[in-house]
């Protein structure tokens, strides 16, 4: 990656993240990033192939988190309370401004629209994941466990950034202990 490109994404998802994607334009990024309008469509036809680049940094470093715990021959249980503890933690993260998926999809909530495309892929491959997972401990329902999953998991990120979120991550990472523990409990009586 070019040092001019690498200068304009980062830029873009500091800026995107923090104040939202409508809300900041090309001529601030380019600002910021201290390059030229040409530099920028060079690296970037458009300002959605930006903020899809923006969104594709963060699904690929989820990615990379998951493939580390997977390197290491860690236990699906263990990766998933790695998963958990994650979000619990990115919820304390000074500057934390709730899911940058989720609040993508709500500013562009057009399903053919390809910011939202690239939401929706990410979404998939994480649920996909997490069924993979739940799979791995033995449970009987891994597609339900993993869309709970995922369910408590946007519960807090929303809930993260409106009010304290040291209680939040607490009480999702309880919920996720409920599914392990339920699995567990499940599986005993056979």
């Amino acid at each position: 990656m070019s040092q001019a490109r690498s200068r304009l994404l980062d830029t873009a998802t500091g800026l995107f993240y923090a104040e939202g994607l409508h809300a900041v334009g090309v001529d601030r990024v380019i600002a910021e990033a201290q390059v030229t309008r040409a530099t920028l469509y060079r690296h970037f036809p458009s300002k959605d192939d930006l903020i899809v680049a923006y969104l594709t940094g963060i699904d690929e470093a989820i990615r990379a988190r998951l493939d580390a715990g997977r390197s290491r021959d860690a236990h699906p249980d263990e990766l998933i309370r790695d998963v958990a503890q994650f979000i619990a933690d990115e919820l304390q993260r000074p500057g934390f401004r709730g899911c940058a998926f989720l609040n993508a999809a709500a500013e562009y909530p057009d399903p053919a629209h390809p910011v939202h495309r690239a939401v929706v892929e990410h979404r998939e491959w994480f649920l996909a994941t997490l069924t993979e997972l739940f799979s791995g401990i033995g449970k009987i329902d891994p597609e339900p466990a993993a869309r709970h999953f995922v369910m408590l998991r946007d519960g807090a990120m929303a809930a993260g950034c409106l009010t304290d979120p040291k209680p939040v991550g607490e009480t999702f990472l309880r919920g996720v202990e409920g599914l392990l523990t339920y699995r567990s409990r499940e599986n005993a009586g056979h």
